[in-house]
């Protein structure tokens, strides 16, 4: 499934931006899916610290998988 993207243009500091790419390069990653990345959640934690969707389903598998153990360490 294809995501539909826009072009736009902003400007940030220089040191923030070599630090930004320097981190994409680092994990082999491009600026855009890294700066994606911090505006979800960006947007995630202004509109009340909701977990990402993938955090979200991990979590929501981890509970159906290991529901039993979690019980009886809750005890």
């Amino acid at each position: 499934m294809s995501v539909a993207r826009e072009k736009f243009s902003t400007q940030m500091d220089k040191k923030l931006l070599a630090a930004l790419r320097a981190k994409a390069r680092s994990q082999g990653r491009h600026i855009q899916s890294v700066l994606e990345e911090a505006v979800e959640d960006y947007i995630a934690q202004s509109d009340g610290a909701k977990m990402r969707p993938a955090i979200e389903k991990a979590y929501a598998q981890s509970l159906n998988r290991f529901d039993g153990l979690y019980k009886k360490l809750a005890k």
